[in-house]
């Protein structure tokens, strides 16, 4: 058991790195089809063909992830609020449901759906073992700070991929003159901070107090007001207590926040991307004082907009 999960981390690290690293091996190429609008590499699935789809998630946006299969062929997928997403139950067993938001990079799954008027796959069901996600969720905390390091560096809060891309077509631009069309298309995945808050919490508590459910609220009217926005989530806890209870702690006051969100002002699921739970391990502040402990008892909140929706306002 240990050598199967041992190896189904190595095979998500690796899937990940080699997006980081060189997004071409998986079809990403800059210039766009004449005739179809989709770039090569990329499966177009015909309007209203019944489809199947077995391989690992690539990218993953606001309402639609890439999923890449053993043909080196990229799928994108749209999710709906009728998506079903749950994980593969066993024998005489139903599967446990889950959110799209624990759909994440790396992890292999298997669609069934229809095609979709502009050639994504609508998906109906998405399946994958639980397993997977426990390996895809541990690769993403251990991956997402050095994303984020790089992203500092590169005056850029997205997925290190996306930011290769970017980079891909400043270079075209500079190079080629590339129409401000192009510009746009190049860009719509390059997310930037429109607006943050912080939520935070008592010892040992998920409950958010009426303080942070205003601040919520406003958020909430901020992102509704905008276009092409995702919200990241991220948990945090103290030192108190051992680690893995840390953890738990602070997914729990993730997913408080997500379902606060969704139920008081209906924003989408698949908008709200990756709420994970870090627990002690990205303190702000001295665990060892009182109010630096209250710092740390943390969810952040982000309203994160795309570049090639605000270019178009310019």
């Amino acid at each position: 058991m240990r050598f199967q999960r041992t190896a189904r981390f190595l095979s998500i690290a690796v899937v990940l790195l080699m997006l980081v690293s060189a997004p071409q091996a998986f079809g990403q190429d800059s210039t766009q089809s004449q005739d179809t609008g989709f770039r090569p590499g990329i499966r177009r699935v015909e309007s209203g063909q019944k489809t199947k789809l077995k391989g690992r998630i690539i990218r993953r946006d606001a309402e639609t992830f890439s999923v890449l299969d053993d043909q080196s062929m990229e799928t994108i997928v749209r999710l709906t609020d009728n998506t079903s997403v749950k994980s593969k139950g066993g024998f005489l067993r139903s599967g446990k449901n889950y959110g799209v938001t624990s759909l994440l990079r790396g992890l292999p799954v298997e669609i069934e759906g229809r095609g979709g008027a502009d050639g994504q796959l609508v998906a109906e069901k998405v399946r994958f073992n639980s397993s997977d996600l426990k390996v895809a969720q541990t690769v993403e905390s251990r991956v997402a700070p050095v994303e984020r390091e790089s992203q500092r560096i590169a005056g850029q809060v997205d997925e290190l991929n996306e930011v290769s891309k970017a980079a891909r077509a400043e270079a075209d631009r500079a190079n080629a003159g590339v129409a401000t069309t192009n510009e746009r298309i190049t860009a719509l995945d390059d997310y930037t901070v429109q607006d943050s808050t912080d939520v935070y919490f008592k010892t040992g508590s998920t409950v958010i107090t009426p303080e942070y459910k205003a601040a919520l609220d406003e958020l909430a009217q901020k992102a509704l007001s905008a276009k092409g926005y995702i919200i990241e989530i991220a948990g945090h806890a103290d030192s108190t207590g051992n680690m893995q209870r840390n953890r738990m702690l602070s997914q729990q006051r993730a997913d408080a926040v997500v379902r606060y969100l969704q139920e008081n002002h209906d924003i989408p699921l698949r908008r709200m991307v990756t709420p994970f739970g870090y627990g002690q391990m990205k303190p702000v502040a001295d665990n060892t004082t009182p109010e630096g402990r209250r710092q740390n008892r943390r969810v952040e909140v982000k309203i994160l907009v795309s570049r090639g929706i605000t270019q178009t306002n310019q």
